[in-house]
């Protein structure tokens, strides 16, 4: 059991340190994957709102809407 933690953690230093292109790809697209996926989702629904429009939402909210 020893020696499979060890070699594992060998091969992992391997694919980082190693420079070789088709590693440094690999962990662009990683990077890539593990922060775009959830901005992707979280920018899916949201549009671009004027702050105007924003401020009136706000007073509504406030209860100053009313007047």
């Amino acid at each position: 059991m020893g020696g499979e933690a060890g070699g594992f953690r060998a091969r992992m230093e391997h694919y980082l340190y190693s420079g070789e292109k088709k590693h440094v790809l690999a962990g662009i697209a990683i990077f890539a994957a593990v922060f775009g996926v959830p901005w992707y989702y979280m920018a899916r629904g949201s549009k671009y709102q004027p702050h105007q429009d924003y401020m009136e939402k706000a007073n509504k909210a406030r209860g100053f809407g009313l007047l």
